[in-house]
């Protein structure tokens, strides 16, 4: 197919990384999948099974992973980096200094150096899309979760500045923002989906009531990917269901 458009979703075994995945994949784009788990074979495996014709980028790194992917294609279309840490909410007293770098690494520092590896490609190639999936918890905050707003917030800073930056080569960045996607990473079905506790906070917190299910995610990741309008950039578009409208306000 000489006209495929070329994407990289990283991380993708979770949070929107299926979503973007699937959408991908099912509009006809050739999809190279990364994840840490994917030097496993069985874990690829496990993954790829369902997914025909999903390429696995094997490093690590991710300079590593975008000098891969020029090893084996000639350009890259569209970039998403779907990027998740655990949330772990506490006093800020109890929490060790080492969870807030580890949140800054993968949430802010892993993204920024994938980005920043892809930059000499795109501007040879005339241009590209670039795709985070951040979050929007930021616009709610909770006692607790200094750290992962913190590493959230950083990361729709990053959006901003960096679409800037690379308007004039014809690049856009624009962020998905969710909460309340189903993702085991952060909403698991054992607790929101299958016990009613779980369901009545979702439907007390989300003006939707439910949520949001990766299918839906897959559409908007499907058109930022693709969208040939280079003027859309800088964008940080929250989905999450109306949310934090229907939030319960503290007592």
């Amino acid at each position: 197919m000489p006209d495929q458009k070329t994407a990289l979703v990283t991380n993708c075994t979770d949070f929107a990384g299926p979503a973007a995945v699937d959408g991908l994949t099912n509009a006809g784009w050739r999809v190279f999948a990364h994840d840490r788990s994917f030097d496993d074979d069985t874990a690829w495996e496990r993954f790829a099974g369902s997914r025909p014709g999903l390429k696995r980028i094997s490093a690590r790194d991710p300079e590593a992973v975008i000098a891969e992917i020029f090893d084996r294609a000639a350009r890259l279309d569209a970039l998403v980096s779907n990027d998740h840490w655990p949330a772990k909410s506490a006093p800020a007293q109890t929490l060790p200094v080492a969870d807030l770098r580890a949140n800054l690494e993968r949430l802010v520092v892993d993204p920024f150096v994938l980005i920043g590896a892809a930059i000499p490609h795109f501007k040879v190639q005339g241009g590209g899309n670039a795709v985070m999936i951040t979050s929007n918890r930021t616009r709610l905050p909770q006692a607790g979760a200094a750290i992962p707003d913190a590493a959230r917030a950083g990361q729709n800073a990053l959006v901003k500045s960096l679409a800037i930056e690379l308007a004039e080569h014809g690049v856009a960045l624009n962020a998905i923002a969710p909460n309340f996607l189903y993702s085991e990473a952060y909403y698991p079905k054992a607790i929101f989906e299958e016990t009613e506790a779980g369901r009545a906070h979702v439907r007390e917190c989300v003006p939707v009531g439910r949520l949001g299910a990766p299918d839906e995610m897959s559409e908007l990741v499907v058109f930022l990917a693709g969208a040939r309008s280079r003027f859309l950039t800088g964008a940080i578009i929250d989905w999450s269901g109306g949310w934090p409208a229907g939030a319960p306000r503290p007592v």
